[in-house]
């Protein structure tokens, strides 16, 4: 039937973070990328974290995480040291249906 979602996929609600880098984020990212990719690293291990990058003009990052609400996504980037230091400077959130395979998701 039209409008119904094939057997074996879900639409997975997530956010979508971008994450403005500010003028000087090249000379700060250098001293904080180590922790900032290691942090990465574990929240995608733990299913926080869907994917990440950076933008290859730098300009900014792409985040899609898992979060109950966008307040706690913007949480959870926040923490990140690339926000306590200055690389990002600010944020739009927006939340996403991310198409995936019903094993794909984190609470299967």
């Amino acid at each position: 039937m039209a409008g119904e979602i094939p057997q074996g996929l879900a639409v997975e609600p997530i956010w979508i973070i971008e994450a403005a880098y500010g003028p000087d984020a090249a000379e700060r990212r250098s001293a904080v990328r180590a922790e900032h990719l290691a942090r990465i690293a574990d929240l995608r291990r733990v299913g926080t974290i869907v994917e990440a990058g950076a933008f290859a003009d730098m300009s900014g990052s792409l985040v899609l995480l898992r979060a109950p609400s966008e307040e706690a996504a913007l949480a959870v980037v926040q923490e990140d040291v690339y926000y306590r230091s200055g690389v990002w400077t600010g944020f739009r959130v927006r939340a996403f249906g991310r198409v995936a395979r019903l094993g794909e998701l984190t609470s299967d």
